[in-house]
């Protein structure tokens, strides 16, 4: 499935129609939740069915095409899905018990209640909410796509006006040749990542470059009037920044993933849990701002798409281990130079992608008895590993 986004371009009256539709997905949504809070062991099907007897209960309701209901209903499936997988996966701490939306800010339809015209920058929808006919705005040509193809069609509301998504069901598979090089990411707050070959890439920071700005809009905020269109202004505003800020870090999570990707045949990294990681209040603002799930997720997604082996791995003593000799060093956070008794000296982070690297080879099937290992030393007297990579990648073709 591919998600392609465009800008949608109406008037003022057509946005407001937009916004009755989004809450009217969201009454939806939270009665269907409330009839399944009220009723044992209700099927998904009970709730689509639902949606019909709600549609004829309140007229409001009944403006909104049936599959956009039936996708408001499906939005409520899944939470109970998940908050039942969680329980039965025993998953610590809360499980995701599904809530009441307060503020949602999208209505899907499914295959009906929408048309794209011809020249395809145009889309009308057709259900009693009156929105009418909208301007796409963006670069993606829905030409190479048939009509058939596109199985669902969002309208997101954000800070900065109103978007258009079409869920296109097709894959994306691009191949190109084979680099020999395989790699292991060691995530980091001082750096964004080291690799095994002892490279960095600098962490952006960009909630840290923008908390100025973002304080003196969130004061301004705080001063206006409850309830005011003054307040909600500033609070536009606000969310603007907020949204500049969470594109920054998606630009760059993809940017940097896909040169990963590109470069190397293997991608190794460690597999963090860092819902548990923010927990630690000193560290939580910089854990976030660095956005290493979001990094993690496209290079799992281009790993797909370009045909390379993506690993990730446990991060189980990877900076504690030496990835020469494999003793345990123990050293706090604050020790930033691996040392050991072998005479290997590297940067902790160094060490601790290396030791990435050599667990995904073991975790892919890689025959390591087989693998070429010489030893360089480098002006600073390191000791890093070089792998036969060609020896090593023909071992996951068989």
């Amino acid at each position: 499935m591919i998600v392609f986004e465009f800008k949608a371009k109406g008037t003022k009256q057509q946005y407001q129609k937009i916004d009755q539709a989004i809450r009217i997905t969201q009454f939806i949504r939270n009665k269907c939740l409330r009839f399944w809070m009220d009723n044992q062991n209700v099927k998904y099907y009970d709730l689509n069915k639902y949606t019909a007897v709600l549609a004829n209960e309140f007229d409001f309701a009944d403006k909104l095409n049936s599959m956009a209901r039936q996708a408001a209903a499906e939005r409520t499936a899944f939470a109970i899905k998940r908050f039942f997988d969680n329980c039965k996966a025993k998953v610590p701490g809360k499980k995701g018990y599904p809530k009441f939306q307060k503020n949602n800010r999208s209505v899907e339809y499914k295959t009906s209640g929408w048309k794209l015209l011809e020249d395809r920058k145009h889309i009308t929808f057709k259900d009693k909410c009156g929105i009418g006919q909208l301007k796409l705005i963006g670069t993606w040509d829905l030409h190479f796509y048939q009509i058939k193809q596109i199985k669902r069609v969002r309208i997101v509301k954000r800070s900065d006006g109103y978007y258009i998504q079409f869920c296109v069901d097709a894959e994306r598979n691009i191949d190109i040749n084979a680099t020999g090089k395989t790699v292991g990411l060691d995530v980091g707050l001082n750096s964004f990542y080291t690799n095994s070959q002892g490279d960095k890439i600098d962490n952006p920071r960009y909630l840290r470059k923008s908390e100025k700005s973002l304080k003196r809009l969130q004061k301004r905020v705080s001063r206006k009037k409850k309830g005011s269109s003054n307040r909600k202004k500033a609070i536009n505003r606000l969310g603007r920044k907020h949204l500049q800020v969470s594109r920054q870090r998606k630009d760059f999570a993809i940017k940097t993933a896909l040169c990963v990707v590109k470069s190397n045949d293997l991608v190794a990294f460690e597999k963090l849990q860092v819902r548990n990681m923010v927990k630690n209040s000193k560290l939580a603002k910089s854990i976030s701002d660095a956005g290493w799930s979001l990094f993690t997720q496209w290079l799992e997604y281009f790993g797909k798409v370009y045909g390379r082996v993506i690993v990730s791995v446990a991060p189980q003593y990877t900076s504690q281990n030496c990835s020469n000799c494999g003793e345990i060093v123990r050293k706090s956070l604050s020790v930033r130079t691996h040392v050991c008794k072998c005479g290997c000296i590297l940067d902790r982070d160094h060490n601790a992608a290396i030791n990435i690297l050599t667990k995904a080879l073991r975790q892919s099937g890689y025959d390591l008895s087989t693998v070429g290992r010489t030893e360089t030393n480098n002006a600073c007297g390191e000791m890093t590993l070089c792998s036969d990579l060609v020896t090593s990648l023909s071992k996951v073709a068989h």
